[in-house]
This record gives structure tokens, sequence and C-alpha cells, in this order.
């Protein structure tokens, strides 16, 4: 039993950690909760537990660092939580097969993106605009809260690339900003699972404590190693995620 308990903290740890840097360490957590034994909406209910906690520190460390954008990111959240209200509902009733397959193709494609632009990533706009709302993130940004109330997995990923590419931050800033983001629809989406029972709080906050560390020493790495290091990490990330939803949606494992 107690290395089952060590197996989810340190699934924890790796989760939080890549994302606070990245995105979709869920892909990490996931198959760990499905291979304790919960079922796969459960695992995904359960899981909404860690990241909540995850981004509670993970948001406490970058703006301590001086590095989140605290007027700008919260307005990002309002789309965010109006879509991941409607992705957290669908959750609990629809197949993920194709949207798996449809994410891992868009993740090539994104792919591809980061590696033909890097000093985008790296320096963000010059100008950025960042007064008010505008259509194009609304638009983006309630998708990505739609497709993260779903499934959550891989949610970073499509976060860092709206708020590089649409808002024009860096990607250490994107980060920041973020996990604000995540964390403002978090408790919406984990009050529906709660609600249709779909949530094991004994793995969830043993989950909860490998992730907060994780995170803990994310934001650390981020801030000192600077966007380059990031970068590379978000390119390792975004690849091994489109090969994994890849797999999963065609059943090769």
């Amino acid at each position: 039993m107690d290395w089952m308990v060590l197996l989810v903290v340190l699934a924890g740890l790796a989760c939080g950690f890549i994302n606070v840097l990245a995105g979709s360490g869920s892909l990490i957590s996931l198959p760990i909760l499905i291979f304790m034994g919960l079922d796969a909406k459960v695992a995904n209910g359960t899981n909404r537990v860690a990241i909540l906690c995850q981004n509670i520190v993970g948001v406490g460390g970058y703006y301590r660092q001086g590095v989140l954008d605290t007027r700008h990111g919260p307005r990002l959240m309002v789309p965010a939580v109006v879509g991941a209200l409607l992705g957290a509902k669908l959750a609990v009733e629809l197949d993920e097969n194709l949207m798996r397959l449809v994410i891992s193709l868009v993740m090539f494609l994104m792919l591809g993106v980061i590696l033909v632009k890097p000093k985008r990533w790296l320096e963000g706009a010059v100008a950025p605009q960042r007064e008010g709302f505008r259509l194009g993130e609304v638009l983006v940004f309630f998708a990505i809260g739609v497709y993260g109330g779903f499934i959550q997995a891989g949610v970073g990923v499509f976060l860092l690339a709206g708020l590089v590419l649409q808002s024009g931050y860096d990607l250490v800033k994107a980060n920041a900003v973020k996990l604000l983001i995540v964390l403002g629809y978090t408790p919406f989406a984990l009050a529906i699972f709660i609600w249709e029972g779909q949530v094991d709080w004994t793995y969830g906050l043993l989950l909860a404590c490998g992730n907060m560390l994780g995170a803990w020493l994310g934001t650390k790495v981020a801030v000192s190693w600077g966007p380059a290091f990031v970068r590379w990490v978000l390119i390792a990330v975004v690849a091994v995620s489109a090969v994994r939803m890849l797999g999963l949606s065609l059943g090769w494992f």
C-alpha cells in the first residue's frame, strides 16, 4: 500500500513540475489514477483536486517573483471559465476518442509553429495590446476553456499558444497567466465533478501533495532559467503529448 501512495505523490510531483513549465502534466497523473483502479471519469474529476492545489501554489510563486500580469490576466479568465463550465458538463457524458484525435493533430501543427518561429515564443510581441477585451481573445480562451473543462490534459499547451500568439506574452509570463486562468475555472469544473460523484478524495489529496511540490519547484526553474529553457521543455512536452493523444485515440496503448 505504501508504494501506491508513493507512486501517486511522485506522479503529482512530475505533473505539477511539467504543468507550470509547459502543460500536459495530466498525461502522467491520469494514467496513474486509472492504474490505481479509478474509472476514467472519476480519474478525470479526481485530477482536478490536485490541479486546483497546484495552481494556487504556482500562481503564488510567479506572483512573488514579479512575472504575473495581474491586470490583463484576470480578464482572460472570464471566457475560459464560461467555456470550462460547458466542457465539464460534456465530460460526464461524451466519449473522448474523437477529441483526442483532433487534439493530437493540432499539437503536431503547433510543434511546427514552435520550431519555425522561436523568437515569438521567447520574446513575445513587440507591442502587445492588452487593454480591454478583444474578440479574438474571447473566442480563443472560451474554446480552450471548453477543452480544459472536458479533459484538462494538454490544456496548458493550448493556453500557452493563445497567450503567446494571441496575447503577446513571452513563455515565462505566459506560464504565469496560464496558471491564473486554470485556477479561475478549475473550482467550477471541480464542483460539477463533485456533484456527479466523480471525485476520489483520498487519491485527489495525495496527488495534490505532489502537484504542489512540483509547482513550487517549477516556478523557480522557469524564472531562473528563462524562456529559452521553457521553450525546449514545451517542445518535448508537445511532441510526447501529440503521440500520446494519437495513440490513445487509435487504441495503440
